[in-house]
């Protein structure tokens, strides 16, 4: 069932670190021409694969414990600071998703609130040293239209991203 409005009621929103996902990647990947609803991936490619990798500017983030739990705090207050529901978080070594009920249009506002407030706290922290960012360009945002997308997409979050990850470095 459609909510009866043109606003989404909330956000899956993912974003991964720096290095961890590049274009030709086993699991595919998207771009500005594949990025529509429906459409596939673009398929894997050793050879393109092989030439991101060479790119990279620095080693892929994967992000310890405490950088995981930073991130984690840093999206929750972000979340209660804006007084946005936030119905499941899970950040993991190499991603964290937010499934986040903001009231905006353009969720590209929540996603770059959620890494620039995990990044900064990171920074205040003393778990993330490098002017760098931690993160990869952009991320993902998925319109949640329903209760159900909102119940389905925290499921995923929250029990769809394997097994928990120790709580030490």
């Amino acid at each position: 069932m459609w909510n009866d409005t043109d606003e989404p009621i909330a956000f899956l929103i993912t974003f991964r670190t720096h290095g961890t996902w590049l274009h030709g990647d086993d699991r595919g990947s998207i771009n500005r021409f594949h990025n529509k609803y429906g459409t596939e991936r673009i398929r894997p490619e050793p050879k393109w694969l092989a030439i991101n990798q060479q790119r990279l500017s620095r080693e892929p983030t994967i992000l310890n414990a405490r950088q995981r739990a930073t991130v984690r705090k840093a999206i929750i207050e972000t979340c209660k600071f804006r007084q946005w529901a936030l119905p499941a978080v899970n950040v993991r070594t190499n991603h964290a998703h937010a499934v986040v009920g903001a009231p905006y249009k353009a969720p590209s506002l929540v996603l770059n609130a959620l890494k620039a407030n995990a990044t900064r706290l990171m920074r205040e922290r003393g778990v993330w040293l490098s002017n760098l960012s931690p993160w990869s360009d952009k991320g993902s945002t998925r319109y949640l239209w329903t209760e159900k997308h909102v119940i389905l997409a925290s499921n995923y979050v929250e029990f769809g991203q394997g097994e928990d990850l120790p709580e030490f470095d």
